[in-house]
């Protein structure tokens, strides 16, 4: 009996000693909360977008001759359109982080910081990770938060949000990680931190928060179904990996990142049991570019990466990463899978900005004019040959891109900002002012369904079938 009581206490006192030593359940998260508003902004954007209105109370049929003749008639007009979103202060001279997304063609921009407003420039952008990094123009000082490190950050970690959903700012929410490492296909270096917390319109490029009060994300996404706003799933970029490009942005105002010139796959389980790999890893060279780095260390179309500067490439995807991370012109060792041997290779890096590679896939886009489709509450332009190359379209591809949709407007859930439009009642869209008048023809007769054919964000073309309001 005696003995049966000492184990009951032995046991007791471990369960005790287990209990006392996990994290404590925060009882609140107002003190932290307090201390960190001050560093969150919100941010209201504005831009100008142009359109053109008929001065006449009549449209001509689509390829009339008319329609040429009286197109100098057609009155150029402006709006003004805006939108809101988060950042937070990471020096007391007022430089903001913020989602590029948030920023991205403005003409003003304007920070409120604690009901004080300042207007702010773009010291350097990359639409690539969907980072941007502003300057306040004040020479007020600003209470800055610190980055924490989010590679120790676990699944399960408690964490909060602060930001400016639907213009409400200074929201708190709290939630936990509810998973690493996301792949969502938004970028071709997706590496989220999945959240809980709610995040919501608005909140885009607000931090995410440890309970230490470090930054360890930066809020960017959220799965929304039907833009039902948060059902738990959001999407935060990892502090680590935007540091370094927010260093990269405010001392050259650019990126700079590793460029190694391959073209990659995944290592399927058959490809890997054809050459001899134990399991399927690493990345397969599908292609190198010519006078690449790659290709100057002697890298060869079939080769395995599975490892790139003492870094293990478990997947295809971690590639692109930790070359993109590495700095350029660095001398990187490369462990390779040929021949059913595993091999070296060691080459300076390039630089990913400027490589050919880059330089195709970015054209600078021409500015084309853009209109507004007043019936289907859509502003669209022209597609032009720099979309075409930039999509891999095929070259004799004909319709108008998706510009702006607006809240009211029928194809709001259905389609999406650059969708293609090419056809409308069967009718081929080659231009803008053929949607405009096949929508107008169909107004005029009463009708209230319109059938498109569109291309959309994969190079999918489909049917899409829209009531009218």
């Amino acid at each position: 009996m005696k003995f049966l009581k000492k184990t009951l206490f032995i046991l007791f006192i471990l369960n005790l000693s287990s209990f006392t030593n996990a994290k404590s359940v925060p009882d609140s998260f107002a003190d932290l909360a307090e201390e960190l508003m001050p560093s969150v902004v919100n941010i209201s954007t504005t831009q100008t977008v142009r359109t053109s209105s008929n001065q006449f109370p009549f449209q001509f049929p689509p390829g009339s001759p008319f329609e040429e003749m009286f197109k100098e008639f057609q009155r150029p007009t402006e709006r003004k359109a805006s939108s809101l979103g988060s950042g937070f202060i990471i020096k007391e001279n007022g430089i903001v982080i913020t989602n590029n997304h948030v920023i991205a063609n403005a003409d003003d921009i304007l920070i409120k910081v604690n009901n004080k407003e300042y207007k702010a420039e773009v010291v350097g952008a990359d639409p690539y990770m969907d980072i941007a990094v502003l300057k306040m123009q004040t020479k007020d000082k600003f209470k800055p938060v610190k980055f924490g490190d989010s590679d120790r950050a676990r699944v399960g970690d408690w964490v909060i949000a602060i930001g400016n959903p639907f213009g409400f700012s200074g929201t708190v929410t709290s939630g936990i990680i509810s998973a690493r490492n996301r792949d969502i296909n938004l970028t071709r270096y997706d590496d989220f931190i999945q959240t809980d917390a709610s995040i919501n319109q608005g909140n885009s490029g607000g931090p995410l928060f440890n309970i230490k009060g470090e930054v360890i994300g930066i809020n960017t996404a959220i799965i929304a179904p039907g833009q039902s706003g948060s059902i738990g799933i959001g999407f935060a970029i990892p502090a680590n990996a935007a540091s370094n490009v927010i260093d990269q942005l405010i001392n050259f105002g650019e990126t700079r990142r590793g460029w190694l010139g391959v073209r990659i796959q995944e290592v399927t389980k058959e490809i890997a049991e054809a050459v001899k790999l134990n399991k399927p890893e690493g990345a397969l060279v599908a292609s190198v570019g010519e006078k690449s780095p790659a290709d100057k260390a002697g890298i060869k179309a079939g080769d395995i990466i599975l490892d790139f500067d003492g870094k293990k490439i478990d997947v295809m995807r971690t590639l692109p990463k930790v070359v993109a991370a590495t700095k350029v012109g660095k001398s990187v060792q490369i462990k390779i899978w040929r021949n059913k041997k595993l091999i070296t290779k060691r080459l300076i890096l390039g630089r990913l900005e400027s490589s050919s590679e880059f330089k195709a896939k970015n054209p600078k886009i021409k500015k084309t004019q853009e209109i507004e489709i007043e019936s289907l509450k859509i502003t669209v332009r022209d597609l032009n040959e720099e979309d075409i190359s930039l999509r891999k379209l095929n070259k004799d591809t004909k319709g108008i891109v998706i510009v702006e949709i607006f809240n009211k407007s029928p194809l709001k859930g259905l389609l999406n900002v650059n969708d293609i439009i090419i056809e409308a009642q069967k009718s081929p869209i080659r231009k803008t002012s053929d949607l405009k008048n096949i929508v107008n023809e169909i107004t005029k007769r009463g009708d209230k369904n319109l059938l498109l054919s569109v291309i959309d964000k994969n190079n999918q073309s489909r049917y899409l079938g829209v009531k009218l309001n």
